[in-house]
C-alpha cells in the first residue's frame, strides 16, 4: 500500500506541475478576454477557445464566472432544480478498485450481497410516502465477473448478470410504486441498456475523465478496467443511439490537469452534438476518504472548482443542465450558482449518499433558502428533465409513461413544487 500511495503522490505532483505550466503559458490561440466575450455573445467555443480557458488565473475568476452565469440566465433563467430521491444501492460488490472509493465492498465485508426485491420496494415505498419521485439505482460494476458468490446469488434467482437483475428491479419499482427509476450501473452494452430502457426515463454514467494517465501505474483507475475512457465514452454513445436521456459528468481533483478536464467536457459536448441526448452534466469535486489510496490527497480548492464549473458552462453552452452536488460542498454550495449551474442533483429525505456517506444531504428548507438568497427559485424535478420528457419516450413502458404524466405540472416539474415537502413548511428535514 505504501508504494501505491507514493505512486498516487507522484501523479498528483505531476498534475500540479502541469497545471502551473498551463496557467503561466502564453496562449498561441485567442486571448482569454476574447474567449469570454465570444461566450457572452452566445457563440460556441472552438477547441482552441476552450483550451484558452486553462490559462485563467484567480484574478480572472470573477469575469469567467460572470460570463458563465450570464450564459445560464439567457436560457435557464433564475430557477435551480433538484430531484427528490431515494438511493437504492442494489449491490456494493464491484469488480473494480478505484483509488478513492469506499462504496465498493467484497463479499466478506457486505452484510448482503444484493438487495432483495422486498428491500428495494420497502425503500421505494418509503420514499414515495415522503413525496420522492426518483429511485436512484447505484451499484458496483459487474461483480459476478470477480466474485463466485455474486454469480451464485444471481444464478440461484434465475439471472445471468447483475444488469439482468437490475432491469427486473426497475420494472418492479415501476409496476408497484409511483417512483421513477434512474439506473446508474456503470458501463453497459447496447443489449443491456436496451433492456433497462423501458423502465428508466433517464440513465447515467459519470465519464469522470478522459485522461489515460489516470489508469496508468499509480493512478486512481489503474485497477478499474471499466474506468477506461474508451469504454465509458462508448456507453454514452450507445445511450445516444438508443435515445436515452443521459446524465454524465467529470470528477475534479483526482490527478487530472485543466486541459484534461477541458478534453473531457469537449468529448461530452461532441456526443451531445451528435445525438442530443445529454440531459445533464455533473461537475463533482473529489473528497478524500480514510483508508483509501487517495486518503492523503487534498480536495480541489474552491477557486479551482469554480474555474471548472464556469468553464464547463462556457464550453457546454447555455442549454445544458449543469449540476454541483450540494452535500459535497456544504459550507458554500450556493456560490456555484454564480459560476453557472442550474441544478443541485438528487437530494434525499430518507437515504444517505452511499458513495459519499460522510456528506449528509442539506435539508430542503436550507436548500430553498440558500438558493433564494442568491436570487433563485428552487423547483423539484423528475430524474428526467422537463425538456427531455419526450425524448425517446416511445421506448418507455405504458405504465412508466402514465406515472410520469401523473407526477408533473404543465411545465414538466414535479406537481406541487417545493411546497409539497414538509421540510420547507416547518423547517424540519422531511422524514
Amino acid at each position: 500500500m505504501a508504494m501505491r500511495r507514493s505512486g498516487m503522490g507522484a501523479l498528483i505532483g505531476r498534475r500540479v506541475k502541469v497545471l502551473i505550466t498551463t496557467e503561466r503559458m502564453t496562449q498561441s490561440g485567442p486571448g482569454l478576454a476574447a474567449v469570454i466575450e465570444s461566450a457572452r455573445d452566445g457563440r460556441a467555443l472552438s477547441e482552441v477557445d476552450a483550451q484558452a480557458l486553462a490559462g485563467a488565473g484567480v484574478s480572472d475568476l470573477p469575469e469567467l464566472c460572470a460570463a458563465a452565469a450570464e450564459s445560464r440566465d439567457k436560457v435557464k433563467g433564475r430557477k435551480v432544480t433538484f430531484s427528490p430521491k431515494v438511493f437504492i444501492p442494489l449491490t456494493r460488490l464491484c469488480r473494480d478498485f478505484c483509488g478513492y472509493c469506499t462504496f465498493r465492498q467484497d463479499p466478506t465485508q457486505a452484510a448482503n450481497l444484493f438487495m432483495t426485491p422486498e428491500e428495494i420496494l420497502g425503500v421505494a415505498r418509503a420514499g414515495q410516502d415522503l413525496g420522492c419521485t426518483e429511485a436512484l439505482f447505484t451499484l458496483g460494476e459487474r461483480p459476478e465477473q470477480r466474485y463466485p458468490e455474486a454469480k451464485a446469488w444471481l444464478v440461484d434467482r434465475g439471472y445471468d448478470s447483475t444488469l439482468g437483475y437490475l432491469a427486473d428491479m426497475c420494472r418492479l419499482v415501476v409496476e408497484e410504486t409511483s417512483m421513477t427509476p434512474h439506473a446508474n450501473p456503470g458501463t453497459m452494452s447496447r443489449r443491456e441498456m436496451a433492456a433497462l430502457r423501458p423502465f428508466n426515463p433517464s440513465m447515467g454514467l459519470m465519464l469522470e475523465s478522459t485522461s489515460p494517465r489516470l489508469y496508468g501505474p499509480g493512478g486512481p483507475h489503474e485497477s478499474a478496467p471499466s474506468k477506461r475512457p474508451r469504454v465509458r465514452l462508448r456507453t454514452l454513445e450507445i445511450a445516444g443511439e438508443l435515445e436515452v436521456p443521459f446524465t454524465t459528468g467529470i470528477l475534479v481533483g483526482i490527478g487530472e490537469t485543466r486541459l484534461e478536464s477541458i478534453d473531457a467536457l469537449l468529448a461530452i459536448r461532441g456526443l451531445h452534438q451528435r445525438f442530443g441526448h445529454v440531459q445533464e452534466v455533473i461537475i463533482q469535486n473529489f473528497l478524500a476518504k480514510p483508508d483509501t489510496m487517495m486518503a492523503g490527497v487534498a480536495a480541489p480548492s474552491s477557486d479551482e472548482f469554480r474555474w471548472t464549473v464556469a468553464s464547463a458552462r462556457l464550453i457546454l453552452g447555455a442549454d445544458m443542465n449543469l449540476q454541483v452536488p450540494p452535500n459535497l460542498n456544504a459550507g458554500d454550495y450556493q456560490v456555484y450558482l454564480d459560476a453557472g449551474i442550474n441544478d443541485w442533483g438528487g437530494v434525499s429525505p430518507l437515504t444517505i449518499d452511499y458513495v459519499n456517506p460522510e456528506a449528509p444531504w442539506p435539508g430542503l428548507r436550507e436548500l430553498r433558502d440558500r438558493s433564494a438568497e442568491m436570487g433563485f427559485e428552487l423547483k423539484p424535478r423528475l430524474p428526467v428533465y422537463p425538456e427531455f420528457l419526450g425524448f425517446g419516450a416511445d421506448h418507455l413502458s405504458t405504465g412508466l409513461r402514465q406515472t410520469l404524466s401523473s407526477l408533473i405540472d404543465d411545465d414538466g416539474y414535479v406537481t406541487g413544487g417545493i411546497g409539497r415537502y414538509a421540510g420547507t413548511r416547518n423547517g424540519n428535514h422531511p422524514g
